[in-house]
This record gives C-alpha cells, structure tokens and sequence, in this order.
C-alpha cells in the first residue's frame, strides 16, 4: 500500500511538474493589490513579456472580499505592464462598500484608495542554478486612505484626514519541478506603514513585518492547474489614532492598545496548464476579530454604570474571497 501511494505522488508530482515550470515562466496571477504573487503576497516573479520583447501584453485583475459584517466588502481592479521579464509597474483602484454594523461600519464609510505598485528582479530564479531562488524588491504606494486613522481623526479634532502610506519590500521565490511533490514556496520581508493594506488604516510607525506563502500545483481537467496555496502576512502592531477608542483596564480610561493579528489566506487558483492566460482564485481569508473593547455610555443615572464595555469585533476572521487576473 505504501508503494502504490508514492507511484500515486510520483505521477501526480510529475505531472505537476510541467505545470509548475509552464506557470513560473508565464507568471500573470495578480494579488489583491495588483502585483504578480498569490491572493495577498507578491512573489519573486512579474508579469510575462515575449522573447526579445520589451513590453508585456498587460495583465488586468479583479478581487472581491466579502467582509461586509463591519468593515465592508471590497472590489479591486489592477493593471500590470511588464518590461523584459525583469521588472513591472502597475496602478489598483479599491472600492469600498459600507458595512452593515451600526458600531464601527462608519470607520470605513468611504468608497476606496489608489495603490501604486512596482517590481524590479535582480535574480531570477534558477538563474544561478537549480537551486538559486528568485529575488525582487518592490514597492506599493496608496493614497487618499481615510480608513479607521483617517476617520478617528476628524471625530477627534473635526478634521478628516486622508493618509497615504506604502510598503517597501523584498521576496525571495522557488519552484522545485521534482517530484514526489512540486511546489512553489515564497518568503519576504516589508518595512510598512499600512494596516491591514491600509483597509486597517495607518499604522503608527514604518515597521518592518514577514509575508509568504506556499503553493502544491496539481494537474485539472480541461489542461488546467489546480493550485492549493496559503499566504500570510503579519500585520503592523498598532494603529495610529485606533488607541483613542479603546479602554485600557489598568488605567480605567482609553489608550489602549490594539490586537492586529497576522493576515492568512487559504486560495485555490485555476490556470491553464500551457501558455496560460488567466487564473481563478477562490478561498477563505483570516481579517481580525476582537481588537479591544470600548467604552459606550449607558445614559442611566446612579447607580447604575455610566458605561459598559463593548468588544470591538470585526467580525472578519473568516471571509471570502475571489480574484480574476488575465493576461492578453
């Protein structure tokens, strides 16, 4: 039995081979913020340009979380142009619609941000050797972000303010085309003052976190690659602004700090398995849950409290999400 389940990942791992080298070389899948990588993580790779080509045919994307319950779901709509299988530049518009939570939905009542994003490759992978990984540095820049900061600002001084904050970061990717199980694994390094991307707001200062993600493709019907993958990223510590609204035990007042945990997705991606234009993915994705509590007044006299604590809770532990990218 123990033979015949590794001929069974031997074939399955062969298979997938082909498909893992096919997709490397024609990288388009765009992530959530428009870069080439996985749902949420950039990757070591860019957008595919022809032999002896300059320019790539662009790469166009569309994403979709449904986190309705509070922060409210988003649609993301990315262009990618690559240049000699080197470097890529691109431009993300995120819309916002409102959530339904009567609490805390009016911390994103505002209809989305501009994300500029770029990629450079210094090494490509298995440019050096079999088991030399690919590496690139990029960038993401997003404006006109009044999500949570932006919001709590004006409550406290009536001024709305619009942020703008970014990511600078490094990657570093492999894809092994051996069996008995092919992958593609991918790590990296950010320094950050985004939550969240910015759907957290701004964070209170340029921080650096760990991004990845891992990826086991598998040969479809149809010619096809069927691709299970997950990706994490940790998230800046605190919110600039956020402390303002939650209350600290010890003390008896607000000032209190945030839980922002560690951003998790779990996708699966469909692409062709030859000379692939598009990639479906489809998953789940861990946002947060309670971040802290806040103070709210009861408006009842003595003795009865004059406030109690409410959990601020997100609701968005597990949320769906999908994304299309397609390369012309």
């Amino acid at each position: 039995m123990k033979s015949s389940l590794f001929k069974l990942f031997a074939v399955c791992g062969c298979a997938a081979a082909s498909i893992v080298s096919t997709m490397g070389a024609h990288a388009q899948n765009l992530t959530l913020e428009g870069q080439t990588g996985g749902f949420i993580t950039p990757t070591a790779y860019v957008v595919y340009t022809a032999k002896d080509q300059i320019f790539s045919h662009p790469a166009v994307g569309y994403h979709f979380v449904n986190a309705s319950n509070v922060i409210g779901n988003i649609h993301t709509f990315s262009i990618t142009e690559g240049f000699a299988n080197r470097a890529e530049v691109g431009y993300t518009r995120s819309v916002h619609q409102l959530g339904n939570s009567a609490a805390f939905s009016s911390l994103w009542d505002f209809p989305g941000m501009n994300i500029f994003h770029g990629k450079a490759v210094a090494v490509k992978d298995g440019q050096f050797g079999p088991w030399t990984p690919g590496l690139a540095a990029g960038f993401v820049v997003r404006t006109s972000d009044k999500f949570v900061s932006g919001d709590l600002n004006r409550a406290e001084t009536g001024t709305l303010k619009s942020y703008t904050n970014g990511d600078v970061y490094v990657a570093a990717s492999k894809m092994r085309l051996k069996p008995p199980v092919p992958f593609l694994v991918n790590l990296g390094w950010k320094a950050t003052n985004g939550s969240i991307y910015g759907l957290g707001g701004q964070a209170t200062r340029f921080g650096g976190r760990l991004f990845g993600g891992l990826g086991i493709p598998l040969p479809g019907p149809f010619h096809t690659a069927i691709v299970p993958a997950m990706g994490f990223t940790q998230e800046p510590p605190q919110v600039k602004n956020l402390s303002a609204i939650l209350f600290n035990p010890n003390t008896g007042t607000t000032g209190a700090p945030a839980h922002i945990p560690t951003t998790m997705d779990y996708a699966v991606r469909i692409t062709q398995k030859d000379n692939p234009h598009f990639a479906f993915d489809i998953g789940a994705g861990h946002v947060a849950g309670t971040i802290g509590r806040t103070a709210v007044a009861t408006g009842l006299p003595a003795p009865y409290p004059p406030f109690v604590l409410v959990p601020v809770d997100l609701k968005a532990n597990a949320v769906f999400g999908m994304g299309l990218s397609f390369r012309y």
